[in-house]
């Protein structure tokens, strides 16, 4: 999915304002997770809290239009990426959430679709790019092992 700069403006600002409702204070609220539910039909993009508050909300038109089957697989790398630059920038350093918290995709009846980012300072998330080969390294090992 191409987006316009704006839209991915628009997307950027919308998160800054939901996570505007956690400024850095003296008291961490415990969240465990962000959800981000992506809206085809509207070009609604809403994040919710835990309790299901809304946090934020905003139409991004380019969704509308959209007519592809792989909307929500698109719209998950675009969150995802639009989220780890913010990350880098050190936009979710100074939040008054307790970690670990997940900023989660969700579908229309609210179901994780997938997890975005995870915010952990003890965790490490694996890519699959990670993951190439390891069955075949593992199995190269083990069969070294055994016949030493």
């Amino acid at each position: 999915m191409k987006l316009s700069s704006s839209s991915l403006k628009q997307i950027e600002q919308t998160i800054r304002k939901a996570i505007g409702r956690f400024p850095s204070t003296g008291e961490a609220n415990i969240v465990t997770d962000i959800h981000i539910q992506p809206h085809q039909s509207s070009g609604e993009l809403t994040i919710y809290n835990d309790d299901d508050k809304l946090l934020a909300e905003a139409i991004i038109e380019e969704w509308m239009t959209y007519i592809d089957d792989n909307f929500i697989d698109e719209v998950a790398q675009v969150l995802s990426s639009t989220l780890e630059k913010m990350n880098k920038a050190g936009e979710f350093d100074h939040l008054s959430i307790m970690k670990p918290y997940s900023f989660v995709l969700i579908d229309e009846e609210k179901e994780t679709v997938s997890e975005l980012l995870l915010m952990d300072d003890d965790t490490l998330m694996i890519s699959d790019e990670l993951l190439k080969g390891l069955d075949e390294e593992l199995d190269s090992f083990l069969k070294d092992l055994l016949e030493k």
